[in-house]
């Protein structure tokens, strides 16, 4: 039975290296470690990759991060045909920061949009270039309104923080969660609502991922496509950089 993985990136986002002991090795070479920074593909967002630093400097390629038989452990997988390290060895471990950080401005880019479009959300997947959230929506909406709403939220720079409530606590209040499809991480006995504004003044929803501090970290975005996915589904399609003219 594995032990749970202390997830370091759940108290600090911007956390890019750690040290870590290996705890277990897996027949496909995926690793366990008593604590880690690395996310774990979940929610529409992709898991870190990076690499581990060994006591000689040698360094261990990873092309993949998710979770293990629940949410409370976490796997790191190797690239093929590299090294694998032993239990107990003491890592340290980096993480492709220049990917995690688009990964997290393009994830709190994907919260604003859900604010500017209000509506249940159906569908997510974060990319490092573009992202697209599905709404359960049948109206039309101009794409160029909805770039200057979510530019107007960049600009005015609004605090990003997180709150922490219980299952318990979500269970009772299932109005927070903007998500028909995806649910948010339970079964740790505690939920992080990613907060918005002060008091939570633009949003706050349940959400496992990684964010930046502040909305105008997310730069400059556009909507490049809105599409029809059904009779009452629209695609949004967020991309980063301004609008083509």
């Amino acid at each position: 039975m594995s032990e749970p993985t202390t997830a370091l990136f759940r108290d600090d986002f911007y956390l890019a290296t750690a040290e870590g002991v290996v705890t277990a090795v897996h027949e496909d070479g995926s690793v366990e470690l008593d604590q880690t920074p690395f996310y774990a593909a979940s929610g529409g967002q992709p898991g870190d990759t990076g690499f581990f630093e060994r006591a000689d400097g040698s360094r261990i390629m990873l092309g993949e991060t998710r979770n293990g038989e629940t949410k409370a452990v976490i796997l790191h997988k190797p690239i093929e045909g590299q090294a694998v390290p032993a239990v107990g060895e003491e890592l340290t471990l980096h993480i492709d920061w220049p990917r995690r950080y688009k990964l997290m401005r393009m994830h709190t880019a994907c919260h604003l949009l859900s604010v500017v479009v209000p509506y249940p959300i159906t569908g997510a997947a974060v990319g490092e270039d573009e992202s697209r959230v599905d709404f359960d929506m049948s109206e039309t909406i101009d794409k160029d309104q909805v770039t200057a709403d979510l530019m107007a939220l960049v600009a005015a720079n609004h605090p990003i923080y997180l709150q922490w409530i219980t299952d318990a606590e979500l269970a009772a209040n299932p109005g927070i969660i903007k998500s028909k499809n995806v649910r948010p991480p339970v079964g740790m006995g505690r939920v992080s609502l990613v907060c918005i504004g002060e008091d939570s003044s633009v949003d706050s929803q349940p959400c496992g991922g990684t964010h930046v501090s502040e909305t105008q970290e997310v730069g400059p975005i556009h909507i490049g496509k809105i599409e029809k996915k059904g009779k009452e589904n629209r695609r949004f399609r967020i991309r980063f950089g301004d609008a083509p003219t």
